[in-house]
């Protein structure tokens, strides 16, 4: 029975970064993907944009070139995926991680294909599988989608776009631009203050003009087939005409996996409970890497600030076997 020195559930840049970093230290090591390598930045709008720089993508010191200011999808899929060829990563894709138990000191982490016994393991899922659902009447209809990826299947059709944040922004001007009669449903009062600010004043102008509708301090509260039913800032209740509600309303971590492995989740944003500078859980030798370390609040941790974590959690792992 191989026993592995650590085992890296999520092929996401930090999860990569955590395999680097193993290779580094001469640590045996398996990353385990539940889809293709990078899979959330695979299933990423097809022509999404970065904030950041690609410098700020970079993980384990490897060069990110790009052509443009902010790199775009593409871009980072060529990098991550390049990165686990070129420097041979241990990596199963396609291959769920189903349980993590732990007796003694090793961990039997139990997959769709098979078993698997680590001293350690870091959990690295990012936050992206699972949709933060409204919770209404029809939300499982169709013709709602909590995942856009691309303008085209929408032209000249009635759109609702739901939430303010980037997707949502992104999905109302691009749908726009091809035809799509856009109206924008959002909770509070104003535009996002996280949306990227070269495409802040586009959407802006865009309601400002009447070309988007939006109706602030609203709350959808039902969809039906060939409509929608909203309450808008005044308490009224409206209904509009609509083919399709992209329902970008963000995305939440696996809450059930990480109890299930015994991590202790805390407050209402389910708070993973670790320590700060190893990044430990409460059970001994279970790590969190990248954005699964901030529960519901997804917006704490990004590749730039979670890079870290990597060289933290294998420090700590090389200190305990002294």
């Amino acid at each position: 029975m191989e026993i592995l020195d650590i085992l890296i559930i999520g092929g996401g840049p930090i999860g990569l970064n955590c395999a680097l970093e193993a290779q580094k230290n001469n640590l045996t090591y398996l990353i385990i993907e539940k889809g293709t390598i990078v899979n959330s930045l695979y299933n990423y709008p097809l022509y999404m944009r970065f904030f950041s720089t690609a410098e700020k993508l970079e993980i384990d010191g490897i060069p990110f070139i790009s052509t443009a200011p902010k790199p775009g999808r593409q871009e980072a899929l060529e990098y991550y995926q390049g990165i686990a060829r070129q420097r041979n990563i241990n990596i199963h894709l396609y291959e769920k991680v189903e349980k993590v138990s732990k007796e003694n000191d090793i961990f039997e982490i139990e997959t769709s294909k098979g078993k698997y016994f680590a001293k350690n393991v870091v959990i690295s899922t990012g936050f992206y599988d699972i949709p933060n659902l409204m919770n209404i009447p029809g939300e499982n209809l169709p013709k709602v989608k909590h995942y856009y990826t691309e303008p085209y299947p929408y032209a000249k059709q009635k759109i609702v776009v739901v939430g303010s944040s980037n997707s949502a922004v992104d999905a109302a001007l691009e749908t726009y631009r091809k035809g799509a009669e856009v109206t924008m449903i959002i909770r509070h009062s104003e535009i996002s203050e996280s949306v990227k600010y070269w495409v802040k004043p586009d959407i802006e102008n865009r309601i400002a003009e009447g070309n988007i509708k939006a109706y602030f301090n609203s709350t959808l509260l039902e969809i039906r087939e060939h409509s929608v039913i909203f309450k808008d800032e005044n308490g009224k209740t409206i209904e509009i005409e609509n083919d399709f509600v992209l329902a970008m309303t963000g995305y939440l971590p696996d809450f059930d996996f990480l109890k299930n492995s015994g991590i202790e989740l805390q407050g209402e944003c389910l708070n993973p409970l670790y320590n700060a500078g190893t990044m430990e859980t409460n059970v001994e030798n279970l790590y969190l890497a990248g954005v699964v370390c901030g529960g519901k609040d997804t917006h704490l941790w990004f590749i730039e600030n979670s890079r870290i974590h990597a060289e933290m959690i294998v420090k700590n792992i090389l200190l305990k076997q002294k």
